[in-house]
């Protein structure tokens, strides 16, 4: 069903250091957008805070490659960031706010605090995250089912955009990762994706969603189907560690990758001019090809926010 064949043959590649090849027919278009297909949770044994970092190096090189693009380029090139959910802990109980701080979450996970503790010196993350432009991850930060937050960005993508559900996203990041609120706080989360939604449209206030309406929303079932076929998609295809980032449905990025990684990526299908395909995760996740098409980075985005 949908393109879990795609994806099958796509993973079953032996990676060539963070990227794994994959061929389909050339697409050319006169501004073209390059998809990318991004993992965003983990719940498995994966440190969580590597999908914020990888989001960030992915963000670096997207505002890198619209802020100086090449002179001879053949055409202007822009992005499609298709979210894709993965869950950290999917036997949270979904009624509950949150269960318990990452701290606790990860003493016991690890053994204790000395086996946490040499997973942190491991993994690095503090020096990795700031490397990044990540200034600190609160690690206190309250766990939560992070089902109504998958669906709320799904719905904001589909509603006002692609651009508009990755500024929501971003902010939830911060949310989540630095100021260290639970993702299931549902009122709290309707404020916050109120503020940003309004903040994204500016001029367009008389379509911003009411914190009553979002909040509604969240307590609905609304959006579920289509994050559980994502689900069901990516562990049928055995995809258990985060982020990975499916660029024009033909190559994986892993996480291991640098924002340099992504740049040389881009600058290459930049100086071609052409992309290979869309999303695969379009289909899966109810995303129609408009808006895939409008995107969500484009130079004059950049240019407006900076």
């Amino acid at each position: 069903c949908y393109n879990l064949n795609r994806l099958e043959r796509l993973f079953s590649k032996e990676p060539n250091e963070y990227l794994y090849p994959f061929k389909e027919n050339l697409l050319s278009q006169s501004i073209f957008k390059v998809s990318i297909d991004h993992t965003c949770r983990t719940r498995k044994r994966y440190t969580v805070p590597n999908g914020y970092i990888g989001k960030k190096h992915l963000n670096n090189a997207i505002k890198e490659v619209l802020s100086s693009p090449l002179p001879n380029a053949p055409c202007p090139i822009a992005f499609s960031i298709l979210r894709v959910p993965f869950f950290l802990e999917p036997h949270y109980d979904e009624n509950k706010p949150y269960i318990e701080t990452n701290r606790q979450r990860l003493i016991k996970k690890w053994g204790g605090e000395q086996g946490w503790e040499r997973q942190k010196q491991r993994h690095d993350l503090k020096g990795r995250g700031q490397e990044a432009g990540i200034p600190h991850f609160n690690l206190d930060r309250l766990t939560s089912n992070t089902m109504a937050s998958h669906r709320l960005i799904q719905f904001v993508g589909k509603k006002y955009g692609l651009r508009v559900s990755e500024m929501l996203y971003d902010r939830l990041n911060v949310y989540y990762f630095v100021e260290g609120y639970a993702l299931n706080d549902k009122p709290r989360l309707a404020k916050v994706a109120h503020d940003e939604i309004r903040k994204a449209l500016g001029e367009e206030q008389s379509s911003v969603m009411s914190e009553e309406e979002i909040l509604k929303f969240l307590n609905s079932n609304e959006g579920r189907k289509e994050i559980e076929n994502a689900l069901e998609a990516l562990d049928q295809i055995g995809v258990h560690g985060i982020p990975k980032f499916i660029i024009e449905g033909r190559r994986v990025v892993d996480g291991a990758a640098r924002s340099d990684v992504f740049v040389d990526i881009f600058r290459e299908i930049e100086s071609k001019g052409e992309v290979h395909g869309g999303p695969i995760f379009g289909d899966i996740l109810g995303v129609n090809d408009d808006t895939v098409q409008r995107g969500s980075h484009s130079r004059e985005h950049i240019c407006e926010v900076h």
